[in-house]
């Protein structure tokens, strides 16, 4: 794939939006990804980086664009254990566990699915969003668990982006959150953005950042003695922003069970039950697991539906929750 396009806007073109000229002239690429390269000073109007996708293209000018990611680390494979739970000549599936990386960044290089992926795969994978991210359609937490779409290659690749910035694919999460959240179900819709006081957070606004959208359905309510009550909630995710349910969550005044980050930090406990602190702590992560997974295959069209597996952590905290709650 070359990786620097040019263009000459002719005419009938001109006066139009940069992105909607990109999404017009680049075969295969989502409008929302080309804005991600606009917005990462990859296009240049005569020889001038625009950082704006709303800016305005005309007659005769010059535009250059590089698509793959600015990064001087390069990606190694890596023999890294794969859970492939589906595979075609277009896609895979993967159920990735809790601690796992999904890219490189952040000084992480080595232990990615990304690293694993180009072990096993080499290169049958899209390239669409550069050498550090081959076949990443969308990413989960690293504490998170769950499942994921692979792109192998850039036509499938830009199909799932398409369903993606539709919201056509559907993802269904559970997870478990302290005390109970009213009502107990419901749309949780509001903008995300950074933390202005701590960066690597993210944060509820009334005027910045993306739409974000999650819909939400309290499954069971359980009150063990000794323990605060503890919600098990399943997350339909519309859109597809970093932390978002577990953003939301705390937009709604509670937390999920072991996230660190947006956690509660003094959840009293009456005489702690040992059992289940032991457990709570073996989470080791926020107890929030991507399970379904579904969309429309890229070349075939066919409705596909995946389900994974609670991780077993995850899964002995809820056995203990069902067997002693009153």
């Amino acid at each position: 794939m070359n990786n620097t396009i040019k263009f000459s806007v002719n005419e009938e073109n001109s006066g139009k939006r940069l992105d909607i000229f990109l999404k017009e002239n680049i075969n295969n690429f989502t409008r929302s990804f080309l804005k991600k390269l606009i917005e990462n000073r990859q296009v240049k109007l005569n020889e001038i980086i625009l950082t704006s996708a709303s800016s305005k293209v005309k007659f005769k000018d010059q535009i250059t664009v590089q698509l793959i990611d600015k990064n001087i680390q390069n990606v190694l494979p890596k023999k890294i254990k794969l859970n492939v739970i589906y595979e075609d000549k277009d896609i895979l599936i993967i159920n990735k566990p809790k601690g796992m990386v999904v890219h490189p960044g952040s000084g992480n290089y080595e232990d990615t699915l990304v690293n694993g992926l180009l072990y096993k795969y080499k290169k049958n994978l899209s390239d669409i969003n550069g050498t550090q991210r081959p076949g990443i359609v969308h990413r989960i937490d690293k504490e998170t668990s769950g499942l994921l779409v692979v792109a192998k290659n850039n036509f499938a690749h830009a199909n799932l982006g398409d369903q993606f910035s539709k919201h056509i694919i559907k993802r269904k999460y559970l997870c478990l959150a302290w005390g109970i959240v009213r009502p107990l179900e419901g749309k949780i819709n509001t903008l995300i953005c950074r933390d202005k006081r701590n960066r690597q957070l993210m944060t509820v606004s009334d005027f910045n950042g993306k739409r974000a959208i999650t819909n939400y359905k309290t499954i069971k309510v359980f009150n063990v003695k000794n323990i605060p009550k503890i919600s098990l909630i399943e997350c339909e995710l519309e859109t597809g922003r970093t932390h978002q349910i577990r953003v939301h969550l705390k937009y709604k005044g509670t937390s999920l069970l072991g996230d660190k980050q947006y956690g509660k930090k003094n959840i009293k406990f009456k005489k702690i039950d040992s059992e289940f602190y032991i457990r709570l702590n073996r989470l080791s992560g926020q107890a929030l697991h991507a399970k379904t997974l579904e969309f429309s295959h890229p070349s075939t069209k066919k409705w596909m539906s995946f389900s994974s597996d609670l991780p077993d952590n995850f899964k002995k905290i809820l056995n203990f929750l069902e067997n002693f709650s009153g």
